[in-house]
């Protein structure tokens, strides 16, 4: 369990609530200091700190399949000290993590927006910017993501199981590897089967409302998701294409 103030470590966490967990990375200290504030304001649980490596080592115990506090959220600044931001973004992804990233940037080119998204952030804000805005892009974020997170453990269609909470999937006895966007499509189908959703909902869903790409992304997804779970992906009995419509689940 982490300690507030506690002398063995640098970076702190906000008096314990039953609320939603997030974790702020930001190294100029007013920024970071108003962002704690405003947070707590809204009764969020807040862990800070300004050094990316620090993150990390806070990521790692709180991404562990049996921890007690996982994280909900991370505010994430790219250019902080020792682990930069988009590396920690994508090695987190690489790694399976499915914790929604919002990232801060004084960056505010569409290339860099591009590359922050495409390396796994959930959305994408630049600097200088409002609280109100801030807040109001992660209440969407953490909106999306009870959305496809109705509180069940396990999720289970036909011979597909999924444990969310680890990141795993098992399709007719075997397991099976999925990218962090596979799994959320998987993961959103599982908890409404025999849904049908426009590509249009799918992105709003799994890439955010801030996604810039084309929605021929979904198919291609779709596609490789096919390939995982089907027996034949060309005659598929999972993921249905309902023509003019989009896709369901069953």
């Amino acid at each position: 369990m982490l300690v507030t103030d506690a002398p063995q470590t640098s970076y702190q966490t906000a008096p314990f609530t039953p609320t939603t967990r997030i974790l702020v990375v930001e190294d100029e200290e007013l920024i970071q200091e108003m962002i704690v504030t405003a947070l707590k304001e809204e009764d969020y649980e807040v862990i800070y700190t300004s050094d990316g490596q620090e993150a990390l080592n806070i990521l790692q115990s709180t991404e562990s399949p049996d921890s007690e506090f996982p994280l909900d959220l991370i505010i994430l600044d790219l250019l902080i000290p020792k682990v930069k931001g988009l590396d920690l973004c994508r090695l987190l992804r690489n790694q399976g993590s499915m914790v929604p990233i919002l990232i801060l940037s004084c960056l505010s080119s569409e290339a860099d927006r591009v590359i922050g998204l495409e390396v796994g952030a959930d959305d994408y804000l630049t600097k200088p910017f409002s609280m109100k805005e801030l807040l109001a892009r992660c209440r969407a974020i953490l909106r999306r993501q009870s959305y496809m997170n109705p509180p069940t453990a396990i999720k289970q269609f036909r011979d597909i199981t999924l444990y969310p909470k680890e990141c795993r999937v098992i399709v007719r006895g075997q397991a099976i590897k999925l990218s962090p966007k596979e799994l959320r499509l998987l993961e959103l189908f599982m908890s409404y089967p025999r849904r049908v959703w426009s590509r249009e909902q799918l992105i709003e869903h799994v890439w955010g409302a801030e996604f810039m790409g084309d929605t021929k992304t979904v198919d291609v997804h779709i596609r490789w998701l096919r390939e995982k779970l089907e027996r034949d992906a060309k005659y598929p009995k999972y993921l249905i294409t309902v023509r003019g419509f989009g896709y369901r689940l069953g």
